[in-house]
């Protein structure tokens, strides 16, 4: 989930909290055996530097994500593995009950978060980079992430031993990567040129508050998107990457290797790529926009850093 959409907390608890109770029910009242839960890794991450952990990390307190989606994403996780072993309803036997947490999802077609990207790219909004160049997030292609499901369901089964039952497992292409050098194929691919300038991570964090504040306060009238989340903000801008041991040494999950250049060809094949002269007036309006708000983050953040001082 990214953007507004994070931002929309009625919704999230009905869909992620409400929605989650509703198919445990369902499935211990109708017999259904197995149940993989796709969780998130931000059931431990909260924006603190994580290098090659696993699943022995405890979950973030509550209070302490920054959003609302990782929040109850945690709080259904947790009902998910404490369903484990719940007694069915209609026949014989135990509901059994896992849960991946993948990275940030990507591939041909995928509708969340890419083309929320690449609108920005063609707006000329993708001016900078931020934070540490060194820092590490990591990707998930849905290949990869359908194959870690099936293995998933099939380690609940009574001939693997229900070796994934009541576990939890991190899920990713195994690259760790800077998250923007991540996307420069994708950026360059469309014809566009990447950025070089480079800013504070504690500045982009202050742009991302005042754009949250802004849209609690106008949201009502208006539903923007915006720019950035504090949340987005860590996710892409702060080191935190996962072993994939245990679920290479339980569910026989291996990635296979993906780039972006299969989702390059997808959005040129719809039309998108840059084209000379195009939408420039468009940009200079986003692009003055983003400069005002990054300037008002400015001055919300300069007195901070001299009190701090």
């Amino acid at each position: 989930m990214s953007g507004r959409e994070q931002l929309n907390q009625t919704l999230i608890e009905e869909v992620n909290v409400g929605g989650t109770d509703n198919l445990l029910r369902a499935c211990q009242r109708r017999g259904v055996p197995r149940f993989v839960y796709t969780s998130t890794f931000n059931v431990v991450f909260g924006g603190q530097v994580i290098r090659n952990g696993d699943e022995s990390l405890p979950y973030l307190p509550l209070h302490l994500h920054p959003d609302h989606y990782s929040r109850t994403k945690s709080i259904a996780e947790k009902k998910v593995l404490e369903a484990n072993g719940s007694i069915l309803e209609r026949v014989d036997g135990v509901l059994r009950t896992c849960a991946l947490r993948p990275a940030g999802i990507y591939g041909p077609g995928e509708q969340r978060h890419l083309p929320r990207i690449v609108s920005y790219i063609e707006r000329g909004l993708f001016r900078f980079v931020y934070g540490d160049p060194r820092s590490l997030v990591e990707f998930v292609h849905v290949d990869n992430l359908v194959q870690a499901h099936i293995l998933a369901s099939e380690a609940l089964k009574a001939d693997k031993g229900h070796i994934a039952s009541g576990q939890s497992y991190f899920i990713s292409d195994g690259q760790p990567v800077n998250n923007f050098e991540f996307f420069r194929p994708l950026v360059e691919g469309l014809g566009y040129t990447f950025p070089s300038t480079r800013l504070p991570l504690t500045l982009i964090y202050c742009f991302a508050f005042l754009t949250e504040l802004i849209h609690f306060i106008l949201g009502q009238l208006y539903n923007f998107q915006p720019f950035l989340t504090r949340t987005e903000v860590y996710k892409t801008g702060v080191t935190h990457y996962f072993s994939l041991e245990k679920a290479r040494r339980e569910l026989g999950y291996e990635p296979q290797p993906f780039d972006l250049q299969e989702v390059v060809e997808w959005f040129k094949a719809r039309g998108h790529g840059k084209s000379p002269g195009s939408r420039d007036s468009e940009c200079l309006i986003w692009g003055g926009l983003l400069a005002f708000l990054l300037v008002m983050s400015m001055l919300t953040w300069l007195p901070s850093l001299t009190l701090s001082a």
